[in-house]
């Protein structure tokens, strides 16, 4: 399924491989190869927040200064072993938790180095220069990034909205911050919000905010002046807050609303996440102003048990086109897709299925998936995100806020926290009708450079490779896998299922997987993150495919999260299995069959750092060989 030219390159010639497998039972065998790297320069400070922004491109910002360490969990050292319990932040004032919590009882005191935190700051991915971050619009020729970010320390606290500008989604330029808690109603925090551009360019923009006694409202602003390309200085509607919340619905529980669309009476329609008990749902509102709203009868759509849903998102996907839809686009030829990041397991979970707009009501095509019970943008750390229509290219763009799970101590010493994923674009697939597919936006591959092409490298069972590469910490692997046509045919199906986060990862074999790759690994593999599919075959003869990332080998230290994660991957009969993987210091981004399937890994290595990481093709399946194809670039720093 992999576009062909990003398999083939006419000026790089087909690598090397040393064919020296070693055994692979345990995950552990040492590999032989001494590959150079180079190390991204760059050293700075952030911390991103969730609750995401806006539906224009809303970015992050830091601000310059001295970081305070405002009611940390300690005064920590820059290398300080003393033990913590990490605070809760955000469930008080009704948000998501917004600290990681390592398991009960583990050692939180490993002894980080500068030279390792250094190193887990990103060169490609969206971050400020430092503390704590977490919509999006394209505007007058600049995609605009609002993004909720805490100015005064890398923890998440009473948030503002950066503000950044690009022109091409990679390369940004941090602008003065553009809303500030200056105000009753928005005195705890400036938190989510989304943009709508108007019929006349205008640009508007909802926001929450948490008052002065922690009840969440709705906000109104719009730029100072709409002439300014930059969108610098904003205004807040005087009249403010614009909406509060409805009888029977908590104060903290009244948040996040979404881009507004275009109804058939030609009003602007918004939904907003709340819950009632512990049924999930989204709320209607009508406006023809947006200062003066009508809350309808019923319900977008609401699903029992799953809890509060936060960054609720509503846009419209085309069944034939591959181009992006603007969010008021409806008819016979388009899906609907609800989004909802939930509050109780910190998931973004999706559905597609069919908009009534005459009822503002919203029905998925299969209950069975419907929202926070079925499919999830992607199965790693990944929250609180947000779509926009990019009308300059005709595309919908997802980003999402992606948090630490490493200490607060450790983002203190560091002084950063969070970044954002990489831009994707979303479109329904075409070929199964029944799940989204995600992408890096385009853009992504203008940082690529000195690609290494294998062609045809055939791994036998039980086997690693290394691949020789001069640098391994900054990536964008392509590779499409083949796995032996007569052993599948051969092997009795079983009726033992298979999950990637219960059957013990990457070293448990099967006749039919794991096979993948090993990324930020060091060269006796103490340290490494594989990434793989895994094949299973039933009792009736048909094959099941899992899309994986180990993160259990990761890290030496013992502070920091080591989950397995992973889903099933559609594959259709005919298509090879493919996979991508963007590496990116301390992040890791994979996306299986063209992007049905996603994860997102956030690792904290003490030893595969600078120099020192390596990359290796493995097969640790028991009864099969496999046959990849793969191209490797290194990938240039972005300027951020």
């Amino acid at each position: 399924m992999t576009p062909s030219s990003d398999l083939e390159n006419p000026l790089a010639a087909s690598a090397a491989l040393p064919y020296s497998y070693a055994p692979l039972p345990d995950g552990e065998q040492p590999a032989v190869d001494n590959p150079t790297a180079v190390r991204r320069p760059r050293k700075a400070a952030l911390f991103l927040v969730s609750s995401f922004l806006v539906l224009a491109l809303v970015a992050l910002i830091a601000r310059n200064g001295p970081v305070v360490k405002e009611h940390l969990n300690a005064e920590v050292a820059a290398h300080s072993t003393e033990k913590v319990t990490p605070l809760s932040r955000g469930a008080d004032r009704g948000v998501s938790e917004k600290t990681f919590h390592p398991l009960l009882g583990a050692d939180n005191s490993y002894p980080w180095s500068s030279n390792m935190l250094d190193w887990q700051r990103t060169a490609f991915h969206f971050q400020p220069k430092k503390n704590w971050m977490n919509g999006p619009v394209f505007y007058n020729g600049w995609y605009h990034l609002f993004y909720q970010y805490h100015p005064d320390a890398p923890v998440w606290g009473k948030i503002v909205w950066g503000h950044a500008v690009s022109k091409d989604l990679i390369n940004w330029r941090h602008l003065p911050i553009a809303m500030e808690t200056d105000q009753w109603y928005d005195e705890q925090g400036v938190w989510t919000g989304s943009a709508t551009i108007l019929a006349d360019g205008q640009l508007v923009m909802l926001y929450t905010g948490s008052t002065n006694e922690s009840v969440q409202v709705q906000n109104l602003a719009y730029p100072a002046d709409p002439s300014d390309p930059l969108l610098v200085k904003w205004v807040k509607y005087p009249g403010n807050p614009v909406l509060v919340p409805p009888p029977g619905i908590g104060s903290k529980d009244f948040r996040d609303p979404t881009t507004a669309w275009k109804t058939p009476e030609g009003k602007w329609r918004i939904t907003i996440g709340s819950k009632i008990n512990k049924t999930g749902i989204s709320l209607v509102y009508d406006t023809e102003d947006f200062k003066t709203f009508e809350l309808l009868d019923g319900l977008l759509h609401a699903v029992q048990g799953t809890g509060m849903w936060e960054c609720v998102d509503f846009y419209p996907v085309s069944k034939q086109n591959e181009n992006g839809l603007d969010t008021s686009v409806d008819g016979p030829g388009v899906k609907h897709v609800v989004k909802a990041s939930m509050d109780d397991d910190r998931n973004d979970y999706y559905a597609i299925g069919t908009y009534d707009a005459h009822k503002g009501k919203w029905t998925p095509d299969n209950p069975s998936l419907d929202v926070g019970i079925g499919l999830r943008y992607d199965y790693g750390v990944y929250y609180a995100s947000k779509t926009f229509y990019d009308q300059s290219k005709q595309r919908r763009v997802l980003w999402s806020w992606i948090r630490e799970t490493d200490t607060e101590a450790s983002d203190i010493n560091k002084g950063w926290a969070s970044l954002m994923g990489v831009p994707r674009t979303i479109v329904l697939d075409k070929k199964t009708q029944s799940n989204i597919i995600q992408w890096p936006v385009e853009e992504i591959n203008r940082l690529r450079t000195n690609v290494t092409v294998f062609k045809n490298i055939v791994v036998e069972a039980g086997s690693i490779v290394p691949l020789g590469l001069p640098a391994a910490s900054q990536l964008d692997i392509v590779a499409e896998f083949e796995i032996d046509e007569k052993t599948v045919n051969r092997l009795n199906g079983d009726n033992v299922g298979y999950d990637c986060v219960k059957n013990g990862g990457a070293v448990e074999r099967g006749a039919l997987g794991p096979f993948g790759f090993s990324v930020l690994a060091t060269d006796e593999l103490k340290e490494h993150t594989p990434v793989y599919f895994y094949v299973a075959k039933g009792v009736d003869g048909n094959l099941q495919t899992f899309f994986c990332a180990d993160q259990s080998r990761s890290s030496t230290a013992n502070d920091v999260d080591k989950s397995i994660y992973g889903s099933i991957v559609p594959v259709l009969k005919g298509e090879k299995l493919s996979m991508r993987i963007l590496v990116d210091h301390s992040i890791v981004e994979s996306f299986a069959q063209e992007g049905r399937t996603c994860i997102t890994s956030r690792v904290y290595p003490t030893k595969t750092i600078n120099n020192n990481a390596r990359l290796f093709l493995f097969n640790n399946a028991s009864a099969t060989r496999v046959t990849a194809s793969i191209n490797v670039w290194q990938m240039n720093s972005a300027h951020i």
